[in-house]
């Protein structure tokens, strides 16, 4: 039950839910689809107490934190931890829940009470506490006197680890002494303390906590020991596994090198894009505003530093935004792309600047903007939507999973058609407000951009592509969101498989012509939506 963080990226789910972006890490790695109920604040939980007190539910009793939110917890989490997430449709045998924070905090501790109480609620066979604590590394000396306060005031909180994490920063793994030492003084016996130190990839990790035999300690706590699995499920999880391990070892053995350069606004910050670069996972930074002339005299290091970068790049990907702030120098990240024919990807905002760029000079309207850099602009070419509050701009964005329909066309041509296997119809997550501007369309069309990809009526442009480009294509869509460590994001593939040379392309598209598989449930795009050509799409029936 990850809280909402007030830095880094905004991760959109399925249902159209901005959550925090620990719920991107548990759809990418447990390969589920989430929903906004997934996500439980505090702000959620005073809200629904709230409610009931005003329609009577609590019967004119004063409204306290223990008893009412604290329940109000625990039966948020029995509710959704019901609720499928995947493609069997079935319930759930294992809820994960996180409590973030640290143990003490005043935000934290309603949260740890609700967990207090619901142990009894569920049963001690149903219910196992996992205390992630960090091992400072001191001159070569992992110190346990933190962890070893930490868990002393969780357990007069009432909760008992069952399992401790070690985590370290460094390279090195929890040392015997250390295991020992932690098991003695936080009441654990030496199989429960768990080693979590920094590894080459992230994805070694899972493999690194199955080494450790923490499954053998969660099946002890849980009596999942003689749960009986069906035989296409536990196949189905022997596939994971050594598909994870293929990925692991493909780590360990690159042999060549691809300089892709994210050309961002908030670049200071890495986590503001953790999807893009989970998709990517290596990249060079740029800040945007760097590669604008008037940094040439503002801090003329900074500006040779960034078309350093820019000129030396395989590939130039430009990833969402809001703001007029340097978005000039993601026009020329755009327009070197374009002329000298360096693979590009651009999304959301990215998309939108791809296009005024084109319109700037291709189309040779020297003053094509969008309303949301310039609200007075004579050439607005892209413009707020209609349908969205300009009031009250919290969750009013086009948001979640939405189709985008390809022109037939395309499918002769369109590489990131073929990225999605051929599919006429895809589906990506949104989140946006402006939209490219309707009058604008057949001229930019006419004049040779692309848009193979539109929504459901055929009046919205979500996808564009260049024919006589190596790979330049720009989605309105955030598919970084949907991108999975072992089924990678189609256009994000493409992107880089293009930057490696037109020959890993080629094999990577008729690959994914044969293979891909789109991470949606079919529950998720089952529900009937008007074609443009007036016919009904049954969202599921088009990946099959």
């Amino acid at each position: 039950m990850p809280c909402s963080s007030p830095t880094g990226e905004v991760y959109v789910l399925n249902d159209g839910g901005e959550v925090d972006l620990d719920l991107g890490n548990y759809e990418r790695y447990l390969n589920v689809t989430l929903s906004r109920d997934n996500n439980i604040t505090t702000g959620k939980v005073y809200s629904q107490v709230i409610e009931k007190e005003r329609k009577g539910d609590y019967l004119g009793k004063t409204v306290q934190i223990v008893p009412h939110v604290t329940n109000a917890i625990q039966d948020w989490i029995e509710r959704v931890s019901k609720i499928p997430v995947d493609e069997t449709g079935e319930e759930p045998d294992v809820c994960i829940v996180e409590l973030g924070g640290t143990v003490g905090d005043i935000e934290s501790a309603p949260f740890i009470e609700a967990m207090r109480q619901f142990q009894f609620r569920v049963g001690p066979e149903n219910f196992a506490l996992i205390h992630v604590s960090l091992i400072p590394d001191m001159h070569g000396e992992q110190k346990t006197k933190p962890t070893q306060a930490t868990v002393r005031d969780l357990r007069g909180l009432g909760l008992l680890p069952d399992i401790i994490a070690c985590r370290l920063v460094s390279p090195q793994a929890v040392q015997p002494e250390t295991k020992r030492k932690i098991s003695m003084f936080c009441h654990v016996s030496q199989d429960q303390v768990i080693g979590v130190h920094d590894m080459k990839s992230v994805y070694h990790v899972p493999l690194l906590l199955e080494s450790q035999g923490i499954i053998n300690v969660l099946q002890r706590k849980l009596n999942l020991v003689d749960y009986k699995i069906p035989p296409h499920l536990v196949e189905k999880g022997a596939d994971l596994h050594r598909r994870w391990q293929q990925i692991t070892t493909g780590h360990e053995r690159l042999f060549d090198t691809v300089h892709i350069v994210l050309v961002g606004k908030y670049t200071a910050l890495k986590d503001s894009y953790m999807s893009v670069t989970k998709s990517l996972e290596h990249s060079a930074w740029v800040e945007s505003s760097d590669l604008e002339p008037e940094m040439q005299t503002q801090d003329p290091r900074k500006y040779h530093d960034a078309h350093r970068s820019l000129v030396s790049a395989n590939g130039i990907l430009v990833p969402g935004g809001f703001g007029v702030r340097g978005t000039e120098g993601m026009m020329l990240a755009i327009k070197w792309a374009r002329e000298h024919k360096i693979p590009f990807l651009g999304i959301c905002l990215g998309f939108q600047l791809a296009v005024i760029e084109w319109a700037r000079h291709v189309l040779g309207i020297t003053d094509a903007t969008s309303t949301e850099f310039n609200t007075e602009t004579p050439s607005p070419v892209i413009i707020y939507m209609p349908e969205i509050s300009k009031t009250h701009l919290g969750g009013t964005m086009r948001l979640g999973l939405r189709p985008t329909i390809f022109d037939e066309d395309s499918a002769s041509w369109s590489k990131v058609r073929k990225l999605y296997g051929g599919n006429e119809v895809i589906w990506e997550r949104h989140r946006h407000r402006y939209e490219v501007g309707p009058p604008y369309v057949d001229r930019l069309a006419k004049s040779g951009l692309n848009f193979i990809g539109k929504d459901e009526k055929g009046e919205r442009m979500q996808v564009l592509e260049l024919k006589d480009h190596p790979y330049f294509v720009a989605l309105q869509a955030h598919p970084e969101f949907c991108t999975r460590p072992i089924n990678p994001s189609p256009p994000f593939l493409g992107f880089v498989a293009a930057a490696s040379g037109p020959e890993i392309l080629e094999d990577q598209l008729e690959t994914q012509l044969k293979t891909f598989v789109p991470p949606h449930p079919k529950g998720a795009v089952s529900l009937p939506l008007p074609m443009a050509n007036g016919i009904v799409l049954e969202g599921a029936s088009t990946h099959e």
